[in-house]
């Protein structure tokens, strides 16, 4: 446990932090299921529609500094290439 003030109003800041970034890890997550659930039913017109949000959501994440910028670049391709292999 923390003794200092400081140290104190640190943890509680993490705390509010990692509620934060799990919120948008999910939002994350359930954008990425979306587009492969699109995908395995064939839906590609409205994957590929759907793409330009994941990559929003992606950019934002790395502006806040929830994913390093290559991991987010890497994301991108993977599900772009999905896409164009699927359609």
């Amino acid at each position: 446990m923390p003794i200092t003030t400081s140290a104190k109003k640190a943890l509680r800041s993490s705390k509010h932090k990692r509620g934060f970034n799990i919120v948008k890890k999910e939002l994350i997550n359930k954008a990425i299921r979306q587009v492969k659930k699109l995908i395995s039913e064939k839906k590609f017109k409205e994957a590929k529609d759907f793409f330009p949000q994941v990559q929003k959501i992606l950019d934002k994440s790395v502006k806040t500094g929830l994913l390093k910028k290559n991991t987010a670049s890497r994301k991108k391709s993977r599900i772009s290439a999905m896409i164009k292999k699927a359609a």
